[in-house]
């Protein structure tokens, strides 16, 4: 069974398709595995084990056609609606469960997935470390002393570790790259627009989107095809892809134009030594792929002031739908009141803003098919890094972890974490690899692609 625990999502679906393993069986020994492991990790705030085995046995009984994620355990980021769970948003302001799945666990059920638990995320995601005073601090599977990232950082532990072989996390200024580069996984923030927020009309406004962390690019893909597509009530919309994202990974890329940088988008931010040169193997790699591969200057516009009233406006807009918002942290209600200028008229021109800086950094594009980039500038840092932090000194010690990744939240790209080696430390390397506007598909071919050069899905956690 250790093997399964690593096969991933399309493994794990063969499995229970072709009768090697019952659903049942198969979420009996996630819950099994997350109940002995867990405690060192923390991935998990709630684990849903009555919950999940009533759904495995309804898989098991089922007629019929089956979906393409039939009978296989996943995980979802506290943020999101699961019905009968408390929406914590990683606090402990909230207390009443919801009565309904949102958008995309309602799609992930129907696609045959049996939700085991949700995962552990700083409060409102507003940091890209995961240490929440509610739910305490997520470690990352490679060394237990450094950091998930964030703000997917319970997801990104629980899929490292094999305890799951996806789950969901969020996606606001790098959520999703950032602890999949932290923790050795493949990560896809998505378009803007094509995964629906409902029941809210929106995630950090026009900056975030849910999506998974896995092993794997087919296994993001899967999972992908099963959620994206959009809802009545999204603020946001992308038109479907030429073809599915399974399909994308399934063909070759063709020769592509890739451009690379280290440049952050963030002054006075340098990337670790280890991540330039990361940068540059990769190219090199996709320069023998038959890539023209050359070296850009992004030009990124300043997007400060498109960023910054949506952060702001987004954790207000979240704080209003909490029960009890004197249970919030110390630190988030500082937040709240630095944001306070922040109104709805502040929120539209912040996103026209964001609209204009897209124009601007999207002529990278003019000469280039996909961008290469470092996903995040330092190495994962040490457990403990918001203890005694304000809203400031956190932002400040964030804007490293953000550098590569908040820019495209703005402008909507797609862009994606991908395994690149393990550095120095014992800890993974990452790239993040950014699309033209609407391009998941092309990412996912030259990130298979990649995969097959460079792979990266069999490695395991020391532990694990």
């Amino acid at each position: 069974m250790d093997d399964l625990f690593f096969a991933g999502v399309a493994g794990q679906a063969d499995a229970v398709r072709s009768g090697a393993v019952s659903s049942r069986e198969l979420v009996a020994a996630t819950l099994d595995r997350i109940g002995r492991l867990d405690g060192r990790l923390n991935a998990f705030t709630t684990v849903l084990a009555d919950a999940a085995l009533a759904e495995a046995d309804a898989r098991d009984a089922a007629t019929g056609e089956r979906g393409p994620l039939h009978g296989v355990p996943v995980a979802i980021k506290e943020e999101l609606d699961v019905a009968g769970t408390v929406t914590t948003f990683g606090g402990r302001a909230n207390s009443t469960p919801v009565a309904a799945d949102g958008e995309v666990v309602r799609r992930l059920r129907e696609a045959g997935a049996v939700i085991v638990g949700k995962t552990n995320m700083p409060e409102f995601g507003q940091w890209p470390f995961t240490e929440s005073a509610a739910h305490g601090t997520s470690r990352n599977p490679w060394d237990l002393g450094r950091s998930t990232g964030g703000s997917s950082g319970g997801t990104a532990a629980a899929v490292a570790a094999g305890l799951v072989p996806a789950a969901l996390g969020g996606d606001g200024g790098g959520s999703i790259r950032i602890p999949a580069a932290c923790c050795g996984l493949f990560g896809l923030k998505p378009q803007r627009g094509r995964v629906s927020s409902a029941p809210h009309p929106h995630l950090w406004w026009a900056l975030g989107t849910a999506g998974p962390l896995t092993r794997s690019v087919l296994d993001s893909a899967l999972v992908y095809d099963a959620i994206r597509g959009v809802h009545p009530g999204d603020r946001f919309r992308a038109d479907d892809p030429a073809t599915s994202f399974v399909e994308a990974v399934g063909r070759e890329p063709g020769r592509l134009r890739i451009g690379w940088s280290t440049k952050p988008a963030v002054l006075g931010v340098r990337p670790h030594p280890e991540h330039v040169a990361v940068v540059r193997e990769v190219a090199s790699v996709l320069a023998r792929l038959g890539h023209d591969v050359d070296e850009v200057d992004p030009a990124y516009p300043d997007v400060n002031t498109a960023f910054v009233p949506q952060f702001l406006g987004g954790v207000r807009s979240e704080a209003e739908l909490l029960e009890h918002p004197e249970l919030m942290e110390r630190r988030t209600r500082q937040t709240v009141r630095l944001g306070a200028w922040v109104t709805p008229r502040v929120v539209e021109w912040a996103m026209r803003q964001g609209e204009k800086a897209a124009v601007r950094a999207n002529r990278v594009f003019e000469s280039c098919d996909v961008l290469l980039t470092p996903t995040i500038a330092p190495r994962p840092a040490a457990v403990g890094v918001l203890d005694g932090a304000g809203t400031i000194r956190a932002s400040l010690r964030s804007m490293p972890m953000i550098a590569y990744t908040a820019m495209w939240n703005v402008t909507g790209n797609p862009a994606a974490s991908v395994p690149a080696g393990i550095g120095a430390d014992g800890l993974p390397l990452a790239v993040q690899l950014v699309g033209r506007t609407a391009d998941e598909t092309t990412l996912l071919s030259l990130s298979a692609q990649l995969e097959a050069e460079l792979p990266w899905a069999h490695r395991r956690p020391p532990g694990c």
